[in-house]
């Protein structure tokens, strides 16, 4: 059964929706980002995972919450900051969503409708169910089905897109999930706590703009040794 406009219109106002922003030298993009945000969520916290430039600068400039590892600890690390910190402040559902301006936040409604309707404790935007993304032959070739294939093979998980950052919890899956993966590869971590706890997963499309296609193959690679290692010494 679905929900009307109005009654989704309600819910959402009655929920408390964050949104968390790991950040790491994004001083040419993290303005943009919140802007676009803003008007889908409650709060916005920004985690700058101690930026060399001046990121930190320009999001003080901002009514959002910010804060600041003393040291660059990873992306995992700072998503995990971030969901402390919203869960501590009582919200109902918290948003991943990546500050290089490639996500798109209009597609923040869309992401989140499956919480809102109670349907899923956790939604995983895909960028391979349809909607038109121009990922890199690289990613799209190679990258992505490695990790797919790693996925699946360790830790059981079918999914369409195996390494997306724009997705969203409901406080449950929050509360349960715990990033331990400092690295890039928490994407993997993340799908495995939530398979391994049984909580209700939906995929959904989501649109990617790529600004830069430089992504390299070793980068991938770490993705696949960390998620490999994280496996074997567990």
């Amino acid at each position: 059964m679905t929900l009307s406009s109005k009654k989704k219109r309600a819910l959402f106002k009655e929920m408390k929706i964050f949104c968390v922003i790991p950040a790491y030298n994004e001083e040419k993009s993290i303005a943009a980002v919140i802007t676009r945000v803003k008007p889908f969520v409650d709060r916005i916290v920004v985690v700058n995972d101690c930026s060399s430039d001046n990121t930190a600068k320009i999001v003080q400039d901002y009514d959002v919450t910010l804060i600041s590892h003393p040291l660059n600890r990873g992306q995992g690390a700072a998503l995990q900051t971030g969901n402390e910190y919203a869960l501590a402040q009582g919200a109902d559902i918290i948003i991943h969503f990546d500050a290089d301006n490639q996500f798109q936040a209009e597609e923040i409604p869309e992401v989140i409708a499956p919480l809102l309707a109670n349907r899923a404790d956790a939604v995983l935007g895909s960028r391979f169910l349809g909607k038109q993304s121009n990922l890199p032959a690289l990613k799209k070739n190679l990258i992505m089905p490695l990790a797919r294939t790693v996925n699946r093979l360790f830790f059981n998980i079918k999914l369409s897109d195996p390494q997306s950052g724009f997705r969203a919890l409901n406080r449950h899956a929050a509360q349960t999930i715990k990033i331990q993966q400092d690295g890039m590869a928490h994407c993997s971590e993340i799908m495995h706590q939530l398979f391994t706890n049984k909580l209700r997963v939906s995929e959904v499309p989501i649109t990617v703009v790529y600004h830069e296609f430089g992504q390299k193959f070793s980068g991938g690679f770490k993705i696949v040794k960390d998620i490999i290692i994280k496996k074997i010494i567990k």
